[in-house]
């Protein structure tokens, strides 16, 4: 009768040594994981922020281009204007 008492005993303790070394790795890769998720979170972030800057240096260079655009409109009117007052003293004549 004591060996079966016994060895359940040291069934128990292997049990409940095992539950103990599986919440134990079950916590590291929990950390692992959150370790992971925290750098990927950081990678988003800083991705991000790369494509912040290079909207902001598009709009830049954007409004340049659309100011450059307003003064080739502006010459292009004066020629046409001069073209025109070159016509009128031509037709004059």
């Amino acid at each position: 009768m004591a060996r079966p008492i016994v060895l359940v005993f040291f069934l128990l303790v292997v049990a409940f040594a095992s539950q103990f070394e599986w919440e134990e790795q079950s916590g590291n890769e929990v950390e692992e994981i959150l370790s992971i998720s925290q750098k990927q979170w950081h990678n988003s972030k800083r991705e991000e922020s790369v494509k912040e800057k290079i909207i902001l240096s598009q709009e830049k260079s954007i409004q340049k281009l659309n100011e450059l655009v307003r003064g080739l409109r502006e010459q292009l009117l004066q020629c046409k204007d001069k073209i025109k007052a070159v016509n009128n003293t031509n037709s004059s004549d």
